[in-house]
């Protein structure tokens, strides 16, 4: 019967792959930030989520649109050691399910025992090999050995391994007793495994730790031999006799070796034939893998279990040197008096005695405490449930008096009352959960520490629960498909279309001063690929952009400075200089980076974007772990002190270089409880990024970003807020849509008349942004334009309320960046937003803010009349309360006759605060 042909794709290039062909795998440039191509082996083609992978005829379900893949690491991935060998790979046993659109093109990874000529390998394109392996949860490498060169196991084990895996994973001190002869038992002539062998340091036979006499308990410590009973005997009759023969000690063979032998020197062989029937070899794979861990902590008879793990072990943690030694307890005699003995009706709790009742009563009163199916099928509360309904039959209570409507309970060793169940999980923490599980898989140490407000042992249940769900809307959607006789319909929704990688990372057009290779400094190329961070330029050329993407190796020649030439008069010549007198320079040698960073990086969630970035670009305040990326706080953190960085608000406690009180001057006034000592603004809120005014008051960033009339001293810094007392009055007077307050300045809606402080209205969830609009032509002063993300216009600010839901407006986030590494935010602030530090001084622009402010109320003071028996009732404004001259801005109010008055804007907010909280003094002339 002829063997079918293996089921292949054809990748976006042209190239067919199979199952067990190797491939490079990436995302597109902007979801990988410039990190290489990840190296592959397919392990099965799939059908899209929730789809079977055949169909109830057998036949593969179609279109194929995702594909399991078990990956390979560079040593760089791993370890921070620098490694010369740009081909050499790690395996692992770890396997990952990714889209179909993010394979690029094949390549060859091989065993260093089936390279006959490695030289000769490694010189041709897309060539890998590998002879490690690493595993990422125990972190450690492991030896990879042909299961053929395994000799040290009974006959019946060899075989199976042989016939299953094609290599022995195994620690590097055990491959030299793998590969050794068999050994048996002197005594039992049966198999000696390594850990349970001893042998003879005289006649070098191997014996079994049991059939010694006496038996021995333990092996020898290191440095110290071992002998036989009749070489021990022997040893002692030469000594007694005085016999000064030397002993002949037979000498140990040589360890074997599995490297293929020494090859002579001179020009390594050139065998295209044998080249491809090494690229073309045939590889034995079992359910998937072609290895397996065969070492220190693997029992061999375990091996013939088709189902036994493959994975590699650690030694167990159960004994003396990982438990406690507890001495045992004291006898009665020595009990002290008021302390009743464990073990008694008063020390233990019954926690079920379901077994003793009716099973009638018991499910009837089950559906009577609750009507939600999900929960009668919750651990947590059928546990719960047994637990009351013992406690009651204990206590003879009828079924009728237990309820399940408290979710706490008191235990006999607890002094307080605690919950049976979890608290139910806001859609912000399961948000924050699922995006961890997508970066840390099951690591769940770090996917707590992304979610923050849960403890470990709630992630772990919580972990269970979703898991479950996922496996059964998966299952339910499997079970819908076959129902219906054919393939579920792929949604276009679930399929990600991963841009190709030609898209998103060839340069089109070269920039000024970036039109140069970062790495070999070439002008002339055919394609220009983009560069990963920490070069010169931007851009690589053809040759460095593949072997960058490909093999993860970069030669970057160093910018080196021309010589100083010192000039000699025309007759006169050093010796040793050329003929022409021309200068001579040798050429600066090449420097190998390979700085491709290893896949464990600890990554920070921004309170701003809700986004996870790495250590540098998402800062973390050391003192009250408020977390946001460092171009939307205006921070310049150097890279040695990142770990140590401390938010404005923290900083300002120590130095006190502005107000202690953080309220926002552009935000209504927040009433706290003074006896409770909480963080404000909260740390887990963009709120909590605050800067100082030119007052030494405090603003939130969002406020002074999004309000147009302020501006700052330094724009990368977002420093030194100016321009507050230039807010027009109708941002003061206007009451927020939100939370009904005038108190405050407010912003419109970019898309309808609603008004509302900005606080206000990030509280809510609204969409703040960047929108790039079209330079209009005016004979006014014309706007700066900017260029962001390919899109050149004018950049505005804009509020969009959270129920407009058809809105076209193209919006940046905050913490979207550019090329070049700039946020959205600081891009706008440098732009718009930066005073004009070199024409005035500090003192000078506030001058001239209030003269215009003064030269506004005194117009229209002099339009008015007064009535001079009144205090302030003059040209220049008084306030009626505190009679002072000066304010930014002067509230006009009505008193009695018709007259009216002026309140300064400090006892103006006093007397609307005073309104709010219904305190019985009165607004105006009352309030005198």
């Amino acid at each position: 019967m002829p063997t079918p042909e293996p089921f292949t794709i054809t990748l976006k290039n042209g190239e067919e792959v199979k199952v067990n062909d190797h491939v490079y795998c990436s995302p597109s440039w902007g979801v990988r930030d410039g990190t290489p191509y990840s190296i592959a082996r397919i392990m099965e083609f799939l059908p899209a989520l929730g789809t079977p992978t055949f169909d109830k005829d057998g036949n593969r379900s179609e279109p194929i649109t995702r594909v399991r893949l078990a990956w390979y690491y560079r040593p760089s991935d791993v370890s921070d050691r620098t490694v010369a060998d740009c081909r050499l790979l790690l395996a692992a046993i770890y396997s990952e399910v990714c889209e179909l659109s993010q394979l690029r093109s094949k390549c060859f990874v091989h065993h260093r025992d089936r390279i006959s000529d490695l030289a000769g390998w490694k010189k041709r394109p897309d060539r890998f090999y590998f002879t490690r392996l690493f595993d990422p949860w125990l972190r450690k490498d492991f030896e990879v050995i042909p299961a053929t060169t395994v000799r040290n196991v009974p006959a019946h084990i060899r075989e199976v391994l042989i016939s299953r895996y094609e290599y022995i994973v195994a620690e590097r001190e055990v491959v030299p007793d793998l590969t050794d002869d068999l050994r048996l038992c002197e005594t039992c002539k049966k198999w000696c495994p390594p850990a349970e062998s001893l042998q003879c340091d005289r006649c070098k036979h191997f014996f079994h730790m049991e059939c010694v006499t006496p038996p021995m308990l333990s092996k020898p410590s290191r440095g110290y031999g071992w002998t036989c009973a009749p070489c021990s005997r022997a040893h002692d009759e030469e000594v007694e006799g005085h016999e000064r023969l030397r002993h002949h000690t037979p000498v140990a063979p040589k360890p074997k070796s599995n490297a293929p032998a020494a090859r002579g020197r001179g020009r390594p062989r050139k065998d295209r034939v044998l080249a491809e029937k090494e690229e073309n070899v045939e590889i034995k794979h079992f359910k998937m893998w072609p290895f397996r861990y065969f070492g220190l902590y693997t029992f061999a008879e375990d091996t013939l279990d088709p189902d036994d793990l493959i994975f590699p072990r650690a030694a167990t943690r159960v004994g003396p040197k990982y438990q406690a030694v507890v001495p045992a307890a004291p006898g009665t005699a020595d009990r002290p008096a008021g302390v009743e003995e464990r073990g008694g009706d008063s020390t233990i709790e019954v926690l079920s005695l379901v077994n003793e009742m009716s099973p009638e009563e018991v499910e009837k009163q089950k559906l009577t405490l609750t009507r939600n199916e999900i929960l009668r099928s919750s651990v947590d509360w059928l546990t719960e449930v047994t637990f009351r309904l013992t406690e009651a039959w204990l206590n003879k209570r009828d079924f009728a008096t237990v309820s399940m409507r408290s979710p706490l309970r008191l235990r006999k060793w607890m002094k307080n009352e605690t919950r049976y169940t979890d608290k139910e999980w806001t859609q912000n923490e399961i948000a924050a959960f699922e995006d961890a599980i997508q970066m840390h898989g099951a690591e769940l140490r770090a996917v707590r520490e992304e979610v923050g407000s849960r403890t470990m042992p709630e992630v772990v249940r919580f972990y269970g629960l979703w898991k479950n769900s996922k496996l059964k809307e998966e299952n339910i959607r499997i079970r819908a498909a076959r129902a219906s006789g054919r393939a579920e319909a792929v949604d276009v929704a679930m399929q990600e279309n991963t841009p190709e990688d030609d898209e998103g990372s060839i340069v089109t057009e070269l920039k000024k001063g970036h039109n140069s290779c970062g790495a070999c400094r070439t002008r002339e190329s055919a394609t220009w690929w983009k560069a990963p961070k920490g070069l010169p330029t931007n851009v690589l050329c053809d040759h460095c952009g593949l072997s960058w993407r490909k093999y993860a190796d970069l030669n970057v020649r160093p910018i080196r400075d021309e010589p100083i030439v010192t000039k000699t008069k025309p007759g006169e010549k050093r010796e040793g200089t050329p003929l022409n007198g021309g200068p001579t320079t040798k050429r600066a040698k090449t420097v190998s980076s390979q700085s491709t960073p290893p896949p464990a990086v600890t990554l920070l969630r921004c309170v701003a974007c809700q986004c996870s970035g790495p250590v540098g670009k998402v800062l973390r305040c050391k003192q009250c772990q408020f977390r946001v990326h460092a171009g939307a706080c205006g921070a310049i953190p150097d890279p040695a002190t990142k770990d140590s960085w401390v938010c404005d608000l923290c900083q300002n406690e120590q130095s006190l270089e502005a107000s202690l009180i953080p309220d926002c001057l552009l935000c209504p006034r927040m009433r706290r409880d003074p006896k409770k000592k909480l963080i404000y603004p909260p740390p887990d809120s963009y709120l909590r990024a605050c800067k100082p005014t030119e007052g030494q008051a405090w603003v939130h960033v969002l406020c002074s970003v999004f309000i147009p009339e302020i501006t700052y001293s330094d724009a990368a810094r977002l420093r030194l807020v100016e321009g507050i007392s230039a807010i027009p009055q109708y941002r003061w007077q206007n009451n927020c849509t939100l939370c009904d307050r005038e108190d405050g300045a407010v912003i419109q809606c970019s898309e309808c008349p609603a008004e509302y402080h900005v606080s206000c209205a990030w509280k809510q969830g609204h969409k703040f942004g960047f929108e790039m609009q079209q330079a209009k032509s005016s004979r006014r002063e014309p706007h700066p334009t900017v260029e962001f993300k390919g899109t050149t216009g004018v950049m505005v600010p804009s509020v969009i309320c959270k129920g407009h839901f058809g809105h076209k407006r193209q919006l940046y986030d905050l913490c979207d960046m550019s090329d070049s590494g700039e946020t959205a935010l600081q891009l706008y602030c440098k732009t718009y937003k930066q005073a004009q530090v070199s024409e005035t001084h500090g003192l000078l622009r506030k001058a001239r803010r209030l003269d215009k402010i003064l030269e506004a109320n005194g117009d229209a003071s002099s339009s008015t009349s007064f009535d001079d028996s009144l205090p302030g009732a003059g040209p220049d404004p008084q306030c009626y309360r505190c009679r002072t001259e000066f304010s930014p801005f002067f509230h006009e109010v009505p008193v009695q006759g018709g007259a009216k008055a002026w309140l300064c804007h400090k006892c103006h907010a006093e007397t609307r605060s005073a309104a709010y909280q219904q305190h019985p003094a009165m607004i105006g002339i009352g309030a005198a």
